[in-house]
């Protein structure tokens, strides 16, 4: 028996990736956030995941590459009768050989971003490269308009 706890060890490095994965998902967001929040519920509670992947496939697909963001699988409802309703999303984003497992929170009017997992194809000693990786992932990801 004993006492277990998970540290919530972050570094500034996860803030900046969590940062341009927000701004890369940002339109994504304002789109799920046009499904009502009842479906959502519905969805995750009857385990019909292939709707949400549906959603999240067709809210990126003016704003993303085919592929580069997908639906996890599993998320979860924050619903109770004294606050408002949030939904957490796992999401992943793939891109130029990186891998980013994410939750994506939405409520009414915010969305949060919050790394589970990321991964290089080639990973640099400096965290600071790799970032910059990231960014440059992102930004292969991203349909650019005409102009």
């Amino acid at each position: 028996m004993g006492y277990h706890a998970m540290l919530d060890i972050r570094n500034k490095h996860s803030l900046e990736r969590e940062k341009l994965l927000a701004g890369a998902v940002k339109e994504v967001a304002a789109e799920l956030r046009l499904v009502d929040v009842a479906d959502y519920v519905a969805f995750l509670r009857m385990d019909q995941l292939g709707n949400i992947a549906d959603l999240v496939e067709s809210s990126s697909q003016l704003y993303l590459r085919p592929g580069a963001l997908i639906f996890g699988n599993g998320g979860d409802i924050h619903l109770t009768w004294g606050t408002p309703p949030s939904i957490d999303l796992d999401l992943e984003f793939r891109s130029e050989g990186v891998t980013a497992h994410f939750r994506l929170g939405l409520t009414a009017t915010n969305a949060s971003v919050r790394i589970t997992y990321i991964a290089f194809a080639e990973p640099d000693a400096a965290p600071e490269a790799n970032t910059e990786r990231l960014r440059a992932a992102i930004e292969s990801a991203r349909y650019h308009p005409a102009r």
